[in-house]
């Protein structure tokens, strides 16, 4: 359902851009978020966005460096990130939230793509 892609190993400082497409949105969500997974950690919540309004969320940890957007016209959405930093080393997940529903808990989200890996070396 969903295909995260775009991460890569990059040094400290550098950028990536990941994409997100949707073989098609037929789940009824318009919100649509990252995660990251580290190892040994619990998924942690990166950044979401809403694909009617364009409103923005993001954890605290990446505001100012990561910037989320969608195009949704092609169902799809990206995340633009900057001054990666080691600590952002983790495999990234799309997901789609589910309606009704707003935390920014994993267990509100569905439709989990297979993840992309971010590494970052200081």
């Amino acid at each position: 359902q969903l295909q995260a892609s775009g991460g890569g190993l990059v040094q400290a400082g550098g950028s990536l851009r990941l994409s997100c497409a949707a073989s098609e949105r037929t789940f009824s969500t318009n919100v649509m978020a990252w995660f990251r997974q580290a190892p040994g950690k619990e998924r942690q919540f990166v950044a979401r966005v809403s694909f009617i309004t364009g409103r923005t969320l993001y954890a605290d940890v990446v505001k100012g460096r990561f910037a989320i957007s969608r195009d949704s016209a092609k169902n799809t959405m990206f995340l633009q990130m900057n001054n990666l930093k080691p600590e952002d080393t983790a495999v990234y997940y799309c997901a789609a939230q589910i309606p009704g529903l707003t935390s920014i808990r994993p267990s509100d989200f569905s439709a989990w793509g297979q993840g992309t890996q971010v590494t970052v070396s200081s």
